[in-house]
């Protein structure tokens, strides 16, 4: 039976794009693996994974404060099947599926909560070392459809 096994990333939608890549990385001790500063996007990594947090461009009309969460991300035991399996659960159950991705270190279905807040489940497609450096030759593309 396929199970969630821990959080795995959080992405947080940020105002001052620029300054909050050197906060996490200098402050916090972060290496920023992947940065796109065309799409103003980062993924930063505590070391352990390939990263533990995504950092976006808000909406210029965001409210400082108040430009927050985009998803929590969990990760969960097995691949695809498994995968497969807690999708069709969470159709079974009425959530609102948002998208299903292939990216480049994982495969991924994204769905609401009841009041709307992001979520995403996620298995991973290779060891946690080859993931790292996979995301550190990329530009953090958004993925690919997939198919469950």
């Amino acid at each position: 039976m396929a199970k969630i096994n821990k959080v795995g990333h959080v992405v947080l939608r940020v105002k001052k794009w620029e300054e909050s890549v050197r906060f996490y990385s200098e402050a916090l001790g972060m290496e920023t693996v992947t940065c796109n500063p065309e799409r103003h996007s980062a993924f930063l990594s505590f070391g352990t994974q390939h990263h533990d947090i995504g950092l976006f461009q808000a909406a210029n009309e965001a409210e400082y404060g108040a430009a927050g969460l985009s998803h929590i991300a969990f990760q969960i035991d097995g691949g695809i099947d498994e995968l497969r399996e807690l999708h069709d659960k969470l159709v079974a159950y009425g959530a609102e599926i948002t998208n299903i991705t292939e990216h480049s270190v994982t495969n991924s279905v994204y769905f609401k909560d009841p009041d709307g807040n992001q979520l995403e489940i996620f298995s991973e497609k290779m060891p946690m070392e080859e993931a790292r450096e996979v995301m550190r030759s990329t530009s953090g593309g958004a993925g690919v459809p997939l198919t469950l």
